[in-house]
C-alpha cells in the first residue's frame, strides 16, 4: 500500500509510461480531440501554479505569523480566497494543525476528494482502494508504512475529505528552523505533511523534501 512501493494497484503503470502519453497525445491531436497549446497550457497551470508549492507557502506562512494562522484555523476560506487559493475542488476548506498531542490525516473515503488549488493533482496512493479502507481502519498501521512513527501518547485523528468540505493539514515546525524566511520554510513542507502521511523535512534534509 505504501505510495512508493510497487505493489499497489496505482504502482502498476506502463513499462515507458511517458512515451505511451506522447503516443496518445498524438493521436488525439491528429483526430482534432485535442489542441497542443492548451493542452502545454493546461500542464503549465498544474506544473507551476496549482499544486503543492501553493499549500507550502501556506503552511510558511502559518508557521510565520501567528495572526494568519489563527485566522486559517479559524475559518481557512477568506484567508485563502485573499491569497488566490480558491476555486474547483477548493470550496470550504478546512485547516487542521499537528501538535505534540494529535496528529491529523486526511482521506476521502467515498472517491479522492481533495484541495487542487493548494496541493494539485492527487496522487494516484490517495485515490487507492487500500488507502481508503486502510486509512480510517489502522492509519497508525498506513503511517508506518509511510516511514510515520508517532509517540504512543500522540492521537491519531482521521478526517474525511468530502465534496462539501475538504482539509489541509498543518504540520508541525520542524526543530532548528528558527530565524528561516518563509521561502526557507517552504522547502521544509511536502504535499504528503499536508496530507498527513509524512512530517514536515528537518533543515537539514530540506533539499530532499518535493514540494
Amino acid at each position: 500500500m505504501p505510495h512508493d512501493h510497487s505493489d499497489h494497484p496505482h504502482a502498476l503503470l506502463p513499462s515507458d509510461p511517458a512515451l505511451r502519453v506522447k503516443a496518445l497525445e498524438t493521436i488525439l491531436t491528429r483526430k482534432g480531440l485535442i489542441e497542443p497549446a492548451a493542452l502545454d497550457e493546461i500542464i503549465d497551470t498544474y506544473q507551476n501554479k496549482i499544486g503543492p508549492q501553493n499549500g507550502a507557502r501556506v503552511v510558511a506562512k502559518a508557521w510565520s505569523d501567528p495572526a494568519f494562522k489563527a485566522a486559517l484555523l479559524a475559518d481557512a476560506d477568506p484567508v485563502l480566497a485573499d491569497l488566490g487559493y480558491y476555486g474547483r475542488q477548493g470550496e470550504h476548506m478546512v485547516v487542521v494543525e499537528n501538535t505534540p498531542a494529535q496528529h491529523n490525516m486526511v482521506v476521502c473515503t467515498l472517491c479522492s476528494c481533495y484541495p487542487w488549488p493548494l496541493l494539485g493533482i492527487p496522487p494516484g496512493w490517495y485515490k487507492s482502494d487500500a488507502y481508503r479502507a486502510r486509512a480510517v481502519r489502522e492509519p497508525r498501521r498506513v503511517l508506518a508504512d509511510f516511514g510515520v512513527t508517532l509517540p504512543a501518547d500522540t492521537a491519531v485523528r482521521v478526517w474525511d475529505s468530502t465534496a462539501e468540505v475538504r482539509y489541509l493539514v498543518l504540520p508541525m515546525r520542524p526543530d532548528d528552523s528558527e530565524g528561516f524566511d518563509e521561502d526557507a520554510l517552504a522547502a521544509l513542507v511536502s504535499r504528503d505533511s499536508m496530507i498527513g502521511t509524512a512530517l514536515a523535512s528537518p533543515p537539514q534534509s530540506s533539499s530532499e523534501a518535493s514540494v
